[in-house]
């Protein structure tokens, strides 16, 4: 029996993949639960039909990604913190302070997609990057200067 997956099962596929199953499997525990449906000429179109309008809509938002990213590697951002000897702040630039000062750029950019390697604890310039999209990440300049 060929079935659609419509969730993710665990040893067997990914949503919308279509794959062939005992008979007694696909009737008994995936169709009930709702875990797959049959694999009828009408499923497998209206499953081309959603696949087409995804791809459509992942492309116009990796261009709009792209397109946010150029802005923001054109960005340079300074951050004032407090430092003592050596050049070295007392406590560091996280990725909350990165993201409070984006937004002033008018900016808006999620903390979890801030990627900071180490964390900044000298004065200077630093190289930070964010991931606009599943594939798409963008860099910036961060110059974190002394409070005086």
């Amino acid at each position: 029996m060929r079935v659609i997956l419509t969730q993710r099962v665990h040893n067997l596929g990914n949503t919308g993949d279509v794959v062939s199953v005992a008979d007694g499997y696909g009737r008994n525990y995936l169709i009930p639960r709702q875990l797959a449906v049959f694999a009828d000429e009408k499923n497998v179109k209206r499953l081309r039909h959603k696949k087409l309008l995804l791809e459509q809509q992942l492309k116009k938002e990796r261009i709009v990604a792209q397109d946010f990213a150029k802005r923001l590697e054109q960005t340079q951002v300074t951050i004032t913190r407090k430092a003592g000897e050596n050049d070295k702040l007392f406590g560091s630039v996280t990725s909350q302070d990165i993201v409070e000062v984006l937004k002033a750029e008018e900016l808006e950019v999620d903390r979890k997609s801030v990627v900071i390697p180490e964390p900044i604890k000298t004065l200077g310039y630093h190289q930070v990057k964010v991931k606009v999209a599943p594939e798409v990440e963008a860099s910036f300049k961060v110059w974190v200067v002394s409070e005086e």
